[in-house]
């Protein structure tokens, strides 16, 4: 049973062994060596003109202006009470309420 036991093992190793050899066999292994095979059609200049004209349109949204703040009616501690209320009574998540 010892030399089976040995043999296996033996065995599951020199797989192992073989399997991490086998990375060469189409160049490179899971791709890593990608973008030194890579001819560019563009120069860096142009890349960089492309990325300068896309920047100023980059996620632009509505901007707030802080001085436009809509007055508040209630107080803070009332707007508090009336979530606690509201999560006790299952209308609101228990979460959503700080």
């Amino acid at each position: 049973m010892n030399t089976a036991r040995i043999l296996s093992i033996a065995a599951v190793a020199a797989f192992a062994s073989i399997g991490a050899q086998a990375a060469e066999l189409n160049g490179d292994l899971y791709g890593t060596d990608f973008e030194s095979r890579v001819q560019s059609t563009r120069s860096s200049t142009e890349v960089r003109a492309e990325g300068v004209k896309a920047l100023s349109n980059f996620a632009k949204g509505p901007v707030a202006d802080p001085a436009a703040r809509a007055a508040s009616t209630q107080e803070r501690t009332a707007v508090r009470a009336e979530a606690v209320t509201a999560a006790r009574a299952g209308l609101i998540a228990t979460g959503n309420r700080s």
